[in-house]
């Protein structure tokens, strides 16, 4: 019986396809709900070289269209390789025809030894000699790249010995030689440290092979840990046997999550042992785990964690989440729809009634630290014996105990009424970020981040000065021996009183947004690392709301100070205090009087008060948001489709199988 050879298709056809043939190629076998005209954007999106009328892409307009949006940077870098395997006419540019023969190429169910093959088969011969694959082994690795010797017997099993160097690779064999290829490299990079022959390596010598075969499927968590490998040794020492267990794992970690998500739907408390692992191993009929290869997969998941018995999330821990997601992975295609009138009123609508209801919660929870805020910073007196109270706590003992513990609620109504102006600073803040957000990158420069906050405090001054000016008053009611209902203050102060001190709430509300709400999506971006693969819990965006509302709410206090004095004096003039006649003269009487540090005055309050109120509010928000996601048939953004439609899946596996050559394989030197 004899056997054919397979030669990959070529990727370029004599004549340029039509639109709607060449889209036909794009199409993937398994049916796509995308439309022709949609699919033609993919390709347009990206283009951005026009050369006669027709478009072209570039390289970096290549990686953009394949790479998926959380790709760290050195997938990203690594995409480029793939761009020389779609430039098959070697000019740096792809037209339509190009683009569409590698979406086509990324459709076939061997995708990802055909991006290999290609790459080493770059005149398209359909063979691939020894010495093709030295050149390109030995100049596209890394200078950190372990050493490898391309006459050692492995490679003889496959090329032939001394004297027949010239035998020529098909793509079968070739694809079987890269599949072996990191099992021989890690043979050899534990021969080159184990010089003395005396059957193993340091441990930090075994996480340098590691990290030259396999970085690229780590996660950082496992990276970090590796040298606590040694402790499964009796001599700290890493054996070939142990070295070989761990690659093992790594090589087989779909087999482990599979094995792992059997055993814990098997378990009453979704939680399993070693030997239940072993268990479903055997059960499942998959490939049989050693005894060692399951104490690795058990000291890594487990580490941190005192119990024998883990859950699904300390297996997670393994491997990059971009190289090993769920089949399921949904991406956005490049076509938007934009909403309609209707879709984007009621999505603004959608957008308030979340953000009053975040606001009545986040208003409620910190309330009393308002009114202690309110009484401290009333007070105008220099002379110590005159003080009505000495420090916050002070003003908290005397309310409760002359007042009673629900004066410390007193104004709350108007707030909880008046709620929506939380709401109106959460959607006005969302929408300018949405407007500046770059369309590419869905980044947002800081100066526009900025410029939303700002918006955003701006744009509930008109409902927040009438609210502050009736709570401040009630406030303090409880001082004398007046007691007015709300009803009553806005009929004693009318339209026009209800807006005094409005320019010291701007003042004060421009800057506290424009601090506060940057500080927030930074937090969550960078320091409690959100993203797709990572939603932050509620004890994080707490934390993040609440350490952003930090330095908003002290840099603010002056002016909250100043507005606060310019409201106060409209019902409750001190006695034998002159009142304040704007603005500027109320900053120069404090200034005069008081000192500068008397613009802090309350300032710890309304920091207590301030920062855990949008800490409660933006937690609040953002989980009802969770809760109850915006999903209205038609307004979509964008359009959502399986990930493996665009072959991205098969791309990913191009990558993973030219990454074993080495992590940063194909990675342009610097």
């Amino acid at each position: 019986m004899t056997t054919t050879a397979h030669t990959p298709t070529p990727l370029s056809t004599t004549s340029p396809p039509t639109a709607s043939s060449a889209l036909d190629l794009l199409r993937p076998s398994s049916s796509s709900d995308l439309t022709l005209d949609e699919e033609i954007q993919i390709f347009e999106k990206y283009a951005s070289i026009e050369k006669n009328g027709q478009k072209y892409m570039s390289r970096d307009d290549f990686v953009a269209a394949i790479a998926h949006a959380e790709d760290n940077k050195i997938i990203m870098e690594q995409s480029v390789v793939l761009f020389s395997v779609a430039d098959t006419k070697r000019k740096g540019l792809l037209s339509l025809e190009d683009f569409v023969a590698f979406a086509n190429l990324l459709s076939k169910p061997d995708a990802g030894y055909e991006i290999a093959f290609r790459f080493f088969d770059p005149n398209g011969t359909g063979k691939i000699t020894l010495d093709q694959f030295r050149k390109i082994i030995t100049t596209r690795c890394s200078q950190d790249s372990l050493p490898f010797d391309f006459n050692c017997d492995w490679l003889k099993l496959y090329v032939g010995s001394e004297g027949s160097r010239s035998r020529e690779l098909t793509y079968e064999e070739f694809s079987q030689l890269l599949k072996d290829f990191q099992a021989e490299r890690l043979r050899q990079g534990f021969k080159h440290y184990d010089s003395k022959g005396i059957g193993h390596i340091t441990a930090d010598d075994f996480e340098k092979i590691i990290i030259s075969i396999d970085k690229y499927k780590l996660s950082d968590f496992l990276i970090n840990n590796l040298p606590t490998i040694r402790n499964l040794s009796v001599d700290n020492h890493i054996s070939y046997a142990l070295a070989v267990a761990f690659y093992n794992v790594i090589r087989q970690i779909d087999m482990v999550d599979r094995v792992v998500s059997t055993a814990i739907a098997q378990s009453p408390d979704r939680k399993i042992t070693k030997q239940d692992f072993l268990n479903a191993s055997k059960s499942t009929k998959c490939s049989m785990f050693t005894p060692l290869e399951a104490d690795i997969i058990f000291h890594f998941a487990g580490l941190g964690n005192t119990s024998d018995r883990l859950e699904q999330k300390d297996f997670s821990r393994f491997l990059k989440p971009e190289w090993y997601q769920p089949q399921q992975i949904r991406r956005t295609v490049t076509v938007k729809r934009k909403e309609g009138v209707l879709g984007q009123f009621l999505h603004q609508l959608y957008s308030f009634t979340l953000g009053s209801m975040a606001g009545a919660v986040g208003a409620t929870a910190v309330y009393p630290i308002d009114l202690l805020k309110t009484r401290m910073q009333n007070q105008r007196t220099m002379v110590v014996g005159e003080l009505m109270y000495r420090n916050s706590f002070d003003c908290f003992k005397k309310v409760v105990k002359n007042e009673g513990f629900w004066a410390l609620y007193s104004g709350l109504g108007p707030q909880l009424i008046v709620s929506p102006e939380k709401a109106i600073k959460l959607t006005v803040n969302d929408y300018v970020r949405s407007l500046t957000k770059d369309k590419e990158t869905g980044e947002i420069p800081l100066k526009y981040e900025i410029l939303s906050g700002a918006s955003a405090g701006a744009s509930q001054v008109v409902f927040t000065n009438p609210l502050e000016i009736v709570k401040i008053n009630l406030q303090l009611q409880g001082e004398t021996a007046q007691k007015d209902t709300a009803i009553r203050i806005v009929r004693k102060l009318g339209l026009l009183g209800l807006f005094k001190g409005s320019r010291a709430c701007l003042l004060r509300d421009v800057p506290f947004s424009a601090i506060y709400f940057p500080s927030y999506a930074h937090l969550k971006k960078d320091f409690f690392k959100e993203g797709p693969n990572h939603k932050l819990d509620i004890t994080e965006l707490l934390l993040a709301g609440a350490i952003a509302g930090m330095p908003a709410a002290y840099f603010a206090t002056p002016a909250d100070v100043i507005k606060t004095r310019l409201q106060a004096q409209l019902l409750h003039p001190i006695p034998g205090q002159a009142p304040y006649k704007g603005l500027v003269d109320c900053a120069k009487t404090i200034y005069r009087v008081e000192g500068f540090t008397a613009f802090f005055k309350g300032g710890p309050a309304r920091v207590l008060r301030s920062s855990p109120q949008f800490g409660v509010t933006l937690m609040v928000y953002e989980l009802l948001q969770r809760w109850l996601p915006w999903n209205v048939s038609g307004a979509s953004a964008g359009k959502s489709i399986e990930s493996s439609d665009l072959g991205y899946l098969r791309n990913r596996d191009g990558l993973r199988i030219l990454s074993d050559l080495g992590y940063k394989f194909g990675v342009p030197p610097i």
